[in-house]
């Protein structure tokens, strides 16, 4: 490592080979070496010692509503992107809706990447948006660099990102498919929302049962068969329910393409749990029961579901109102997400191996950026999330760095503080304190 400029070293270092101590070298933002935990700093570099923090590979969030521009009262690049930095999270894709215009043409695209210019903490990929009409802007998205296509199968909650209906998605996919694209699905069928009972009032019960499990269930059948007729390859976004798992476990035995997500909030907090008219909870799908959130567990330890990623949705404390029937649905999790899933797991036997597979590793490798990111390994950027596993916390909504600081978590004591953040390299956050906007915008690699 006679070339490195920087060394950062620590007595558990996470690596794909295991956590071991180690000196990670690194030059122009590049891991360049992952060394014995004694090895000789050369001259000219400058030495870090975490001590006994836990060093990651940093966080890779592939499920972000940045909502910038048009709706930046809801969120923007600048507070997000500082967001993610405090949590530990160094890249993020963002979602193609919420935003005016949303990301359904190469215009588009071009309009979103402007405004995350020179105001990004951490780097920023984008999804391409898979309408009704648009199949012919999905090759040129792609030539352009989105990551993926996003597509609901019942309504987005926004008018101008409408949903695809079957004849609809099986074109999308088979467009998509004919270069080899990812399509990432909302997956809940309309029709079985449109017969479940209807949400109105503060009670979380009423809202839950309008957001059935064989909705999500019939989805994914649905999404499943039509990847296995195309060969396409497809995501399941933010799965809730636990009775879709054989369902995908059997389909990935079979070989078919699909992989599956879940989020902090599913694997953190309970519908039991939820008071009547604290909308915070409220997402699609939604916060189910305890059982079923062990179910969700268990699928991540035998590798059903793949990724942990945000779903990061906020929206002003106006639209939070105590009517889950017409409240915004979304939870902000991005500074929180790295704290809330491993307090969950060490809880349940896990380690912290096994939340940076969830949380970098295989968000990474989902998106084509595992060349790139999601390891502490020679050849990948320098992006670190330095970890104290053991301090504990009180969330208050008032030290979150997003826009608006409305949360789920709030009051909770969760455990894991991140002590600082690197981006290739260089430190972007700690204790509270940012440097200026460092991140790059991604595309894919072509």
């Amino acid at each position: 490592m006679s070339d490195a400029e920087l060394v950062l070293r620590s007595t558990r270092v996470i690596t794909p080979e295991g956590t071991r101590a180690a000196s990670v070298a690194v030059s122009g933002g590049t891991i360049t070496d992952v060394l014995p935990y004694d090895a000789p700093v050369p001259r000219g570099a400058r030495l870090e010692d975490a001590g006994d923090h836990v060093v990651l590979p940093g966080l890779v969030d592939t499920h972000v509503h940045v909502n910038d521009p048009g709706r930046t009262e809801w969120e923007g690049f600048w507070t997000a992107t500082r967001a993610a930095a405090a949590g530990g999270i160094t890249t993020l894709v963002d979602m193609p809706l919420n935003s005016l215009p949303p990301t359904t043409t190469v215009e588009n695209l071009r309009v979103k990447q402007e405004a995350a210019a020179g105001r990004a903490h951490v780097d920023v990929g984008f999804w391409g948006g898979a309408l009704p009409g648009n199949t012919g802007d999905l090759r040129p998205l792609h030539e352009a660099g989105v990551l993926g296509f996003k597509a609901f199968l019942s309504p987005s909650g926004v008018a101008e990102f409408p949903h695809l209906d079957r004849e609809q998605l099986a074109r999308s996919m088979a467009g998509i498919a004919a270069f080899d694209g990812l399509l990432v699905v909302h997956a809940e069928d309309p029709q079985r929302l449109a017969a479940a009972p209807r949400p109105g009032g503060p009670e979380y019960a009423r809202f839950l049962a309008s957001r059935p499990r064989d909705a999500e269930n019939a989805a994914v059948a649905h999404l499943v068969a039509q990847a296995r007729r195309l060969r396409a390859r497809v995501h399941v976004l933010h799965l809730s329910s636990g009775d879709a798992l054989p369902l995908l476990a059997e389909a990935r035995a079979e070989g078919v393409r699909v992989t599956v997500e879940t989020c902090p909030h599913y694997l953190t907090l309970t519908a039991e749990e939820v008071p009547d008219g604290a909308s915070e909870f409220k997402c699609c799908p939604p916060i189910r029961e305890a059982a079923n959130r062990d179910l969700l567990w268990r699928a991540l330890a035998d590798g059903t579901i793949d990724c942990v990623v945000t779903d990061h949705s906020p929206a002003t404390a106006d639209l939070k109102t105590d009517d889950f029937a017409t409240a915004w649905g979304g939870i902000s999790g991005l500074q929180l997400s790295l704290a809330a899933v491993w307090t969950e797991a060490r809880g349940r036997g896990h380690s912290l191996e096994d939340v940076a597979r969830w949380m970098s590793a295989h968000p990474a490798r989902l998106v084509g950026l595992d060349g790139r990111k999601g390891a502490i390994a020679p050849g990948r950027d320098a992006d670190f999330a330095v970890l104290d596993p053991d301090a504990a916390f009180t969330v208050d909504p008032a030290a979150l760095q997003h826009r608006n600081r409305v949360t789920a978590y709030a009051g909770r004591t969760l455990t894991g503080v991140v002590r600082s953040t690197w981006l290739r390299g260089q430190r972007i956050a700690a204790d509270g304190e940012f440097t200026g906007p460092r991140g790059r915008l991604l595309t894919r690699a072509r």
